[in-house]
């Protein structure tokens, strides 16, 4: 216990402190003197943040693309997921060759820019969406879960002339909710911190993530905003805007985990135990 919480806090101080630094005034964070407790508390960061315009655009964004891309990402892995669990489906090895294949090499960038260029993807949400649709970990591990459905609740529907897409709908995923819900917030979390590809196939303002802004004000400082005043400076500084960005960007995605949490527990236990 004593270990676990060690380790534990490393995860924790960290976060508290960047908390902590967006809450204190400039001259507080100038002099290094936050530990976990704001000194000097102030709310002029996050005004000054909530203020520009760019901020607003990139969360939608950002909630755009979490939102509708863990809904493309659970709707297609689990549509390979389940035939690819079922022994009476034919080319099932051959289809999970080809999707192993896909762990281990990966496309280069230059080929997946140009099919999005030609799919006239390019400067699209759907560029961010569509091509990152199902992750090859991911699958396996909702295969896995799907392989452990009782073979005989899915024989007696057939039976009863249930088809297979009602029973999917209707069995399946009823009691695939473990799953779901643990790929559901590994992809939410992979959409929402979506960087790379944001750069790679976004250059319109109106389309940037908020983990682009993030970087963008991280890295240059560029707030957007020409609304601080002399007095404001005294109380704000570009760390502490910085730090109020982090946190802006972290506690969306954060606030999902505990409506999830009692089926992410079991989800994670997914291939550990045959039952």
């Amino acid at each position: 216990m004593l270990f676990l919480l060690l380790i534990g806090l490393t995860m924790v101080l960290p976060i508290l402190n960047v908390l902590a630094q967006s809450f204190s005034n400039a001259d507080a964070i100038n002099s290094g003197a936050i530990g976990i407790w704001p000194v000097g508390f102030t709310l002029e960061n996050y005004h000054l943040i909530l203020k520009d315009p760019s901020i607003w655009v990139a969360f939608r964004n950002s909630v755009i693309i979490t939102v509708g891309g863990t809904l493309i990402n659970l709707a297609a892995t689990a549509s390979l997921a389940y035939p690819l669990s079922r022994p009476e489906y034919l080319y099932r090895k051959p289809a999970l060759i080809m999707v192993l294949i896909t762990m281990i090499f990966h496309a280069p960038l230059i080929p997946n820019y140009l099919l999005l260029k030609n799919l006239h993807m390019l400067n699209t949400l759907w560029a961010l969406m569509i091509p990152a649709a199902i992750s090859a970990y991911n699958l396996f591990v909702m295969r896995s879960f799907f392989m452990n459905l009782p073979n005989e609740l899915l024989d007696s529907a057939r039976i009863d002339g249930c088809g297979e897409f009602r029973m999917i709908w209707n069995i399946v995923l009823p009691m695939s909710k473990p799953v779901m819900a643990t790929m559901g917030i590994m992809y939410a979390v992979a959409n929402w911190n979506m960087y790379s590809q944001a750069i790679y196939y976004i250059d319109k303002r109106s389309l940037i993530t908020l983990q682009v802004r993030l970087r963008e004000i991280v890295i240059t400082d560029n707030m957007g905003s020409s609304d601080v005043t002399s007095d404001m400076m005294t109380l704000i500084s570009p760390e502490g805007l910085k730090m109020a960005v982090i946190i802006i960007a972290t506690i969306p995605i954060m606030l999902v985990y505990p409506f999830l949490q009692k089926h992410f527990i079991k989800g994670m236990l997914v291939g550990s135990i045959k039952t």
